[in-house]
């Protein structure tokens, strides 16, 4: 029996052995060719052969992969360039090679005077050639085009078309992709915002070639990292509503991304059939090539508290007590931090459940000593928002007290209007200390001839304040890197806070408290501020035409500091030259400042103000709020001593004094240059203004100035007279009309 079950068991295991004794079939590779010039041969990268952007890659894609290294320094995509890629002997061996995918990364050196200026209109056929000899060797190839990566503002020729040429040529290789039928590889934007990867201000490090190789790599097999949203998206988190609300992030491609706003209600009945409850709204999108998505989802109704679900295939994240309201930003610096605890109105602030708060807090407490290396690092990621609670409810009454003040004081306004039925959201991305050039997009910067000029040594540059510059070299004390990034570099706040909130995310508007920072030099801050509103609309851009996201500012207060008085007449100008075309509103808070004190302790006034134009530009609620504002001043035509020295300012609504006093504030330039304190009388909607008989000036003479509250702290009491009392901003005109006879 014993002999017969071991010839069974002997029969069973011999199909076994033989078969294992037959020839493994290993598939063939995919073969992968990486065509480039020096940025894919790994210039400058440290073991250039382990780290090189192609070896990366080789080991992300594994075994089933061949990988091969086709880079040739310096070459040009253009035929006719200095150095044309298709005369390498790596061109040759690409095509021999016969690839089953070439990643084509070229342009850079077509940048060159010598190239682009002379052969622009070669750059699309060469291009599409060099596409078909890849298709004559391989039939079946996958190509990916690349848009480049970036030139960063260091290099030599940056101002002197290098700038320009780039963007061309990215347009060109845009157009390549799409009349060649080309998977389209953005490697532009996996280094724009990450300027200290770039040494030379071209060539990649390792870590830089590692993420070039990173996105390559997803764009190839389509992986991204499963399903990602913006650090915004939270439970408790509030979505702007709208009828057409902007939802997206990022997902393996193709990937069908599921979007459900409901109640989150769900039963199983004894029919095993499932019950889901309420669907508020719903939509689906596919990941592109690139893994982005986005739905638009039609939210005009307030909701209190909803789940959204986000999934895949492979995937789901699920957000609970989700509101659906209005979605405000607060940004901007110390004065915009300046928390609730600290404030005046400490007692007035009301804790507030239909009031959720998130706040973009430093990845570390100490922002004014000197940093160590692990701050170092974390800097130079991007790696500078610290939220491990997420959407907090303003019920919290520790998270209302650490809260913008400002900002919190606008939101307890807002949400007192607009009833009990609409949540309101705030988002705090303000930083002490923070010059308005760090919240521009780098994009922005470098494509202003005058803002440009910030990005240069911008540690010592003297575009920026001296205080600016004091805390960024205490902070970099001892760091020998010339690349290391700070919180105060110019365009490093939108790269690290606002970019990334911004993504997939809708807000109804920004408010913002800046410029004690920007002060020294109001007539640079007239370029940068704009810049700075166009760089939020940009990164919350809706992409509806003729939408303009409202950008409301607060006017510097009062402080001794003498360069405040000519900043706050350029806000108010600024304010006017923007408001027409550009949505963006100005206030007043000149009257609750300190003349000692760059935080004012007083800012619930200031929140309110902003919330007042708020409420009437943006919910139509239609009371007396506007600040009063004055036509040019005029000398009124008559004759008799009524009229002969005086002067005329017309507002467009009734004033009155803050304090029930007689009007302070007012000077008129004298015939000896100097400004004179003048009387002033309010008559309705008019300030009439009488100079001495001293201060008259001859027919062929200029018309005097004449200036209100010009002086750095100013006690100035002009005010409309609505309930809400809003200040005159302190002004100086040049008197219109007649002359003074």
């Amino acid at each position: 029996m014993k002999k017969l079950i071991f010839l069974l068991c002997a029969a069973i295991a011999m199909p076994a052995a033989w078969s294992a004794r037959e020839p493994e079939t290993k598939p063939t590779p995919v073969r992968v060719a990486c065509v480039g010039n020096s940025i894919t041969y790994g210039l400058l990268v440290e073991d250039r052969e382990k780290n090189c952007y192609p070896a990366v890659l080789e080991r992300l894609l594994g075994d089933g992969y061949d990988v091969r290294n086709f880079g040739h320094s310096g070459a040009t995509l253009l035929n006719k360039g200095h150095n044309p890629y298709t005369k390498t002997k790596e061109y040759a061996e690409a095509v021999a090679f016969r690839p089953d995918i070439a990643v084509i990364h070229l342009g850079i050196n077509d940048t060159d005077p010598r190239n682009w200026p002379n052969y622009r209109d070669e750059f699309i056929p060469d291009y599409a050639a060099l596409i078909e000899s890849f298709r004559r060797a391989n039939p079946s190839v996958e190509i990916y085009v690349c848009r480049m990566t970036p030139i960063a503002h260091r290099h030599r020729r940056f101002k002197a078309g290098t700038r320009d040429w780039h963007h061309q040529i990215q347009d060109a290789i845009e157009r390549v992709a799409q009349s060649q039928r080309t998977g389209l590889i953005d490697l532009e934007s996996v280094l724009k915002d990450r300027p200290e990867l770039l040494p030379d201000a071209v060539h990649p490090n390792a870590e830089g070639a590692r993420l070039l190789a990173e996105r390559i790599y997803s764009a190839i097999t389509g992986d991204y990292g499963k399903l990602r949203m913006s650090p915004v998206y939270t439970d408790n988190m509030v979505l702007q509503r709208g009828h057409m609300t902007r939802i997206g992030g990022i997902a393996n491609a193709g990937r069908t991304v599921r979007v459900t706003l409901s109640n989150g209600a769900a039963k199983v009945l004894k029919s095993r059939r499932m019950k889901t409850g309420t669907i508020y709204a719903q939509d689906t999108a596919t990941a592109g090539a690139d893994g982005r998505w986005e739905v638009r989802l039609p939210l005009e109704q307030a909701l209190l508290s909803a789940v959204l679900t986000v999934s895949t295939q492979d995937t789901i994240a699920t957000y609970r007590n989700v509101a659906v309201g209005e979605v405000w930003m607060a940004s901007g610096q110390s004065n915009m931090s300046w928390p609730v605890v600290s404030s005046a109105e400490r007692r007035e602030a009301k804790p507030n459940a239909n009031i959720r708060l998130f706040r973009a807090n430093p990845t570390f407490a100490d922002e004014r000593g000197k940093l160590d290396s692990t701050e170092l690092a974390r800097l130079n990621r991007l790696d500078y928002i610290r939220n491990p609670q997420g959407w907090v409810p303003g019920s919290d009454t520790a998270a209302m007290e650490s809260f913008s003040a400002v900002a919190w004081f606008f939101g307890q306004m807002l949400a007192d209007s607009l009833g009990p039925e609409v949540p309101v959201g705030l988002i705090e991305t303000s930083l002490g200390g923070a010059p308005a050039e760090a919240f521009v997009a780098r994009r922005v910067l470098e494509d202003d001839p005058v803002l440009v000029d910030v990005l240069y040594d911008w540690r010592n540059n003297e575009m920026a304040q001296d205080w600016v510059r004091s805390v960024i070299n205490g902070n970099l004390d001892g760091v020998h890197n010339p690349l290391q990034r700070h919180f105060f570099e110019p365009a490093y706040l939108y790269e690290s806070r606002i970019a990334p909130l911004a993504a997939g995310y809708d807000i109804e508007g920004v408010i913002w408290y800046q410029g004690e920072s920007n002060a020294h030099n109001a007539e640079l801050h007239e370029r940068i501020f704009p810049a700075v509103v166009r760089s939020f609309r940009e990164a919350f851009d809706r992409n509806f035409p003729g939408l303009k996201l409202p950008f409301y500012f607060v006017q510097l207060s009062s402080l001794n500091r003498p360069s405040w008085p000519c900043f706050r007449d350029s806000q108010r100008r600024l304010e006017r030259k923007l408001y027409g075309w550009d949505n963006v509103g100005m206030v007043v808070s000149s009257d609750w400042g300190d003349s000692t004190d760059v935080h004012p302790r007083h800012k619930k006034p200031v929140g309110e103000r902003l919330a007042l134009q708020a409420l009437n530009k943006e919910y139509s609620y239609e009371y007396k709020f506007k600040i009063p504002d004055a036509k040019s001043p005029r000398v009124v035509e008559g004759s008799g001593t009524q009229y002969r020295d005086t002067v005329t300012l017309d507002f467009d609504q009734p004033l009155a004094t803050s304090d029930g006093k007689a009007v302070r504030g007012f000077e008129i330039e004298g015939r000896d240059g100097l400004f004179h304190p003048a009387t002033a009388v309010i008559k309705g909607t008019q300030v009439i203004i009488t100079a001495s008989d001293t201060l008259r000036q001859g027919v062929d003479e200029q018309p005097p100035r004449i200036r209100y509250g010009w002086q750095p702290f100013t006690r100035a009491n002009l005010c409309g007279a609505g309930p809400h009392k809003l200040p005159v901003s302190t002004f100086e005109d040049r008197v219109g009309g007649l002359r003074l006879q």
